[in-house]
């Protein structure tokens, strides 16, 4: 599969920032606590900012930043789990606000591999359509809508925000990894609230999903001993495999930017690679977990500090709920 070009990446932070001190006014935790574990000091939350408006902003800047007319880009792939509509797409809203009205839109819902698996997509979309320029992926998520601010363990891992990226097709490297394990889909999950249509009777059709019975909102459920072990060696295994397709030495990586789920996991998992923490870039502290967002806000903060430069070999690894894993190494 031929490769693709970064051409430009954006962002976007909600102004409202919430601290480990504002998080211990209303539940039972501390700012040494919540540091010690998770790497987090404090994370943005929207402030009545919906999901796409997030993402369209993040996109109108990396749209700037590319120099591009909007009128450019072929397709826009949004990835969140938190859209404000169950129809339409996140991805049409962002093409309504950014002009792009030649582009084919749609959301793709793969949690905190998302971006991953967005960046997988748009690559195919190019390599087999000569007629495509740009790809326009924005990773846009909510997740303050779907926290838990009663579960102290949980809710302050979660923040909200924004990135996208401008994709083009290049000879440049690039190789990918998917992949996916829905036996863990109850380690980590959100259900759903749907009203019974009026012809449904009281012998419902039920399945086993795995998921707690006793569980009636739509927030996030976590069990955290079983999300760390399993991400701990997704990391690795998602990484190790994109490399191993093209015969990549894993240390020839310049950059790694993983999912920023907690910095404890990324540490561990890096050892678990083998490979030095001073390669990883992170921003947790300041962000806390976005969800798929958190690639694509790194991977923009790192372009913006410097850290990223052009040539590079760079990992991007995501893992979450699902349970999904992926990792794309491009050439930046």
């Amino acid at each position: 599969m031929s490769g693709i070009n970064i051409v430009s990446t954006g962002g976007y932070a909600p102004l409202l920032a919430v601290t480990n001190d504002d998080m211990s006014r209303i539940v039972d935790t501390n700012d040494e606590w919540i540091r010690t574990r998770t790497g987090i000091s404090q994370r943005r939350m929207s402030n009545c900012e919906p999901t796409w408006y997030m993402g369209a902003m993040a996109s109108k800047q990396a749209i700037e930043r590319a120099g591009i007319d909007p009128k450019e880009i072929g397709l826009i792939i949004s990835s969140t789990i938190t859209n404000d509509f169950v129809t339409p797409s996140a991805a049409c809203l962002i093409q309504r606000e950014t002009g792009a009205v030649n582009a084919a839109a749609f959301d793709l819902g793969a949690a905190c591999s998302g971006f991953v698996y967005a960046v997988d997509t748009a690559c195919r979309f190019l390599a087999t359509d000569d007629s495509l320029k740009y790809v326009l992926i924005s990773a846009n998520e909510n997740l303050s809508y779907i926290t838990n601010f009663t579960d102290r363990s949980s809710c302050v891992l979660f923040g909200d925000g924004a990135a996208a990226v401008i994709l083009e097709k290049s000879d440049k490297l690039f190789t990918s990894w998917l992949g996916a394990d829905g036996t863990g889909a109850k380690f980590l999950y959100a259900k759903n609230e749907y009203a019974h249509s009026p012809f449904t009777t009281e012998e419902h059709f039920t399945v086993d999903d795995q998921t707690d019975p006793e569980v009636k909102h739509r927030l996030l459920v976590q069990d955290g001993k079983e999300v760390y072990k399993f991400a701990t060696k997704a990391l690795p295994t998602a990484a190790k495999n994109a490399a191993d397709k093209i015969g990549l030495d894993i240390n020839d990586i310049d950059l790694f930017i993983p999912h920023q789920a907690n910095i404890r996991i990324i540490e561990t998992a890096a050892k678990n690679l083998g490979v030095s923490m001073d390669k990883f870039f992170t921003n947790i502290d300041m962000h806390g977990n976005t969800s798929s967002a958190s690639i694509p806000i790194a991977l923009n903060e790192a372009a913006e500090k410097g850290v990223l430069k052009r040539g590079m070999k760079v990992c991007l690894v995501g893992f979450g709920a699902g349970l999904t894993l992926g990792a794309a190494i491009i050439e930046y």
